[in-house]
């Protein structure tokens, strides 16, 4: 199948003398996401020849515990769903959703 369209999305990362991110902004034209900021990100590409994630986890120095908490939370909440769009696996996905609910439960975490 002959590749239809291609596209990008870049992250520009801006850091201080220690090398730690300062600023960062994400841009993704097709999704009309322009130099949005963005004080943390976690990426997971996954390698099939080694069967591993790779991963990379970024976040400004000056970003609140509370905030780090609550985007934490609302990851885990994106990926079990995402977990079960992907695996239509129910009793692993309420797992998750419960993992969830303690979380926020343990933090303290006021869900919307």
């Amino acid at each position: 199948m002959a590749i239809q369209k291609k596209t990008q999305i870049s992250i520009d990362i801006n850091l201080d003398e220690n090398n730690i991110p300062k600023e960062m902004k994400w841009t993704a034209p097709d999704g009309g996401i322009l130099d949005m900021k963005t004080k943390a990100i976690l990426l997971s590409f996954w390698d099939s020849e080694n069967q591993e994630s790779l991963k990379m986890d970024l976040w400004v120095k000056d970003m609140p515990v509370d905030q780090m908490q609550l985007f934490f939370y609302q990851t885990l909440v994106s990926l079990s769903e995402t977990f079960y769009r992907a695996t239509h696996d129910e009793k692993m996905t309420a797992t998750m959703r419960d993992f969830c609910d303690y979380f926020a439960e343990k933090l303290e975490i006021k869900k919307a």
